[in-house]
């Protein structure tokens, strides 16, 4: 940074440091901007401080980032940052321009700082009065070591193996969710099905279901004789006797089947005469 000391911006406002972050945001716009910022940015790249310091070219964007930091301070001390505001605010809205805090010696400081007298980066001692805050380099780079050391220490949580369970059993399956949610979608059915059956008149049983075990009616035995006719099941199991072989049932009333053949009437057709 010292190095640049002296440096003068050519016409048009044109800088190294303005072209060097138009190539690195590919907008040309700011090969001819407002450059105090910018220088900052390239002197931070260039000694790899980029993480710590930021890249920016509008200097209330660049102090906001200090703040979300929590790198901002009212304090001066070297190597912060400090951000002007021309009309004397305290809002880093206000924010005109920047630079760098070389020394303190009492009220005053002692900065290095670009785009100043309007053509120059030189020293300059300035009073505090249009000091709105600075931003601390080294407390982002604090801020993110600890960071680094919180997440290097957090390691995910592995849950002991148990014992016994090299080689797990079928019946294990039972204890899972899907399996309870079928049994509850069973019960659920099962209980449905009661309840309408009830409101018909009728009670369901299903055999099916597998805690109730194969039903099976009383054993056989002999039939119990109805109250009313006792003799009417015995009757029913007599044997009934059957007709002696070769003789024709005769019907009741009727005389002796006769030798001689019964003549069989002629039919009589309809156009025949009387």
């Amino acid at each position: 940074m010292r190095q640049e000391l002296g440096y003068k911006e050519k016409s048009g406002q044109f800088t190294k440091f303005g072209q060097w972050y138009a190539d690195r945001v590919q907008d040309t716009q700011y090969r001819d901007a407002p450059w105090c910022d910018m220088f900052l940015a390239w002197a931070a790249n260039k000694s790899g401080l980029s993480d710590y310091v930021g890249e920016f070219a509008w200097t209330p964007s660049h102090a906001a980032w200090f703040i979300q930091q929590n790198a901002w301070s009212r304090q001066p001390e070297p190597g912060a940052l400090v951000f002007f505001d021309w009309r004397g605010g305290k809002s880093y809205k206000g924010i005109d321009h920047v630079g760098v805090v070389e020394r303190v010696e009492g009220t005053k400081i002692h900065t290095i700082e670009a785009n100043v007298d309007r053509v120059w980066l030189k020293r300059k001692t300035r009073e505090t009065d249009k000091v709105v805050g600075y931003g601390l380099p080294r407390m982002v780079k604090e801020n993110v070591e600890r960071l680094d050391e919180i997440r290097a220490t957090e390691r995910p949580i592995v849950a002991p193996p148990r014992a016994g369970t090299e080689h797990g059993s079928p019946l294990d399956v039972l204890g899972t969710p899907p399996a309870l949610l079928a049994a509850m979608v069973l019960m659920t059915i099962v209980l449905s099905l009661r309840v309408t059956g009830r409101r018909r008149g009728t009670h369901r049983r299903l055999a099916w279901l597998p805690w109730r075990g194969e039903r099976t009616g009383p054993p056989a035995g002999p039939r119990v004789p109805s109250p009313r006719n006792p003799f009417a099941d015995a009757a029913e199991q007599e044997p009934k006797p059957r007709a002696a072989a070769g003789k024709a049932r005769v019907p009741a009333g009727a005389g002796p089947a006769s030798s001689k053949p019964h003549p069989t009437p002629k039919r009589r057709k309809p156009y025949d005469p009387s």
